[in-house]
């Protein structure tokens, strides 16, 4: 079968096409023919062996599939890796049925993004009617749909972040109050201008560095900053005890992979996604579909910032 396979640590330049044996399901598994492969910002760090969880080479990335298994279901399944090629396996307590109502695309938005967008905003948050939330990233697979959901739990004000004009008139469409530069250089007071003058209850963070800072800062006593990637692949400033205290704040981290094999964490909230994307009250952000061929420019273009929405990998091109 065709796939992506890294025999070597580094960018997206490791991604190489291969033809390798299909993937035997065991018990317990379910063997999958993918129809599309999700794409995920966790995956360029994979490659690159600097993720949370280390890499083991050789290695087909991806976590995350949309296809039919043997017996004709059609599910979306995280998977360990193995998703970027043809075929692959994945437990079947991690895989779902999906609505017919609901796109292949948009399936693979909710496994991994709308999954920790819920999280964020519900588990690590804990988003109380009324509250500000600032969601960086907004125009992105996982900013998209905490727009759409922090609206849907009952917050007061949804503040947007976005590099460009275009990804933040975008996360206005998607139901942001506000949407404004994500620079770090004055980003504390932007926010809280957008904010009416007053500090965020909630903020959720996945560039890291001077983005983390400004923040940090930027959140009212009580507040809550979520943090969940470091997309700059920049540590911010060191956080002590005494700057929480003196300020009432929290500092939340999130995985997903602590949600993994625990139901109320995993199929419930996803029964809960699928049900609203299905009905159209939640609308996942589709972007681009690249070939499989072409794995190593979707991540230059993740990388570069030039995409919107969820990527998919089309494993029949």
């Amino acid at each position: 079968m065709r796939a992506i396979q890294i025999t070597e640590f580094g960018g997206p330049e490791v991604l190489r096409l291969a033809e390798l044996a299909e993937p035997v399901a065991q018990p317990g598994q379910l063997l999958i023919d993918v129809a599309a492969a999700g794409i995920n910002y966790a995956d360029t760090h994979s490659v690159e062996n600097s993720y949370l969880s280390s890499s083991t080479l050789p290695m087909v990335p991806g976590g995350e599939v949309v296809g039919r298994t043997p017996e004709g279901r059609r599910v979306v399944a995280l998977t360990a890796t193995g998703g970027y090629a043809e075929r692959a396996v994945a437990w079947e307590n991690m895989a779902l049925d999906v609505p017919d109502e609901v796109s292949d695309g948009a399936a693979l938005a909710l496994v991994v993004q709308g999954l920790t967008a819920w999280h964020l905003l519900r588990t690590s948050a804990r988003l109380a009617p009324g509250e500000t939330v600032v969601v960086h990233a907004a125009a992105g697979g996982t900013g998209s749909l905490a727009v759409q959901l922090a609206k849907h739990f009952g917050a007061g004000r949804v503040i947007a972040t976005a590099s460009t004009k275009e990804k933040r008139d975008l996360a206005l469409e998607l139901g942001a109050d506000v949407a404004v530069e994500a620079e770090a250089e004055g980003l504390k007071e932007r926010l809280v201008a957008a904010n009416g003058g007053a500090k965020v209850d909630i903020v959720l963070e996945m560039t890291g560095g001077p983005v983390f800072d400004a923040s940090l800062a930027a959140l009212a006593p009580f507040g809550r900053l979520v943090t969940y990637g470091m997309a700059s692949r920049t540590e911010p400033k060191p956080v002590t005890a005494g700057q929480l205290m003196a300020h009432s704040r929290a500092v939340i981290g999130f995985w997903l992979m602590h949600c993994v094999g625990k139901p109320a964490l995993h199929a419930e909230p996803m029964a809960e996604l699928l049900r609203l994307t299905a009905s159209g009250e939640l609308k996942p952000l589709v972007g681009e579909a690249y070939p499989l061929s072409e794995a190593a420019r979707a991540h230059e273009d993740l990388r570069a910032r030039r995409t919107t929405g969820k990527l998919i990998l089309d494993p029949s091109r």
